[in-house]
């Protein structure tokens, strides 16, 4: 947990300062008033769910993938769920701000994908049976 937790909030530091400082310049043209909602909403969620899969395979090492993509699905539901709940509340009638809406929640779900991903790869290793991967 703890080589994930370092790069992980540095990680959300670096994002959360790019978003400030895209709002202070451009404002709600570009970055939505919700993005810093969602942005709270995925840092919980990928927390979350890598903790829920260090767990897992911490419990059995064998259920590596079936804990990996369990909470991938996970991520996406929830994240598919922020988006209808969204629309339905009534961000569908905004114009031009769904559009808003919908980049910053696109651009934020890929990045914090992306870094989960990042933080598997690099952690791989121990997951590996001894022999198969040679340097």
């Amino acid at each position: 947990m703890k080589p994930f937790l370092r790069p992980y909030l540095l990680f959300c530091l670096l994002t959360g300062f790019v978003l400030y400082a895209l709002y202070t310049q451009f404002g709600p043209r570009i970055i939505h008033p919700f993005t810093a909602y969602t942005f709270a909403f995925f840092t919980v969620l990928t927390f979350l769910t890598y903790w829920a899969t260090a767990k897992l395979v911490q419990a059995n090492p064998e259920n590596f993938l079936v804990a990996y993509f369990g909470s991938m699905v996970v991520r996406l539901l929830l994240s598919l769920t922020l988006v209808l709940v969204y629309l339905f509340a009534g961000g569908g009638r905004e114009g031009d701000g769904q559009w808003a809406f919908l980049g910053s929640f696109f651009i934020l779900y890929f990045l914090f994908a992306g870094f989960e991903v990042w933080a598997v790869l690099s952690n791989l290793r121990p997951f590996s049976k001894p022999g198969e991967i040679t340097k």
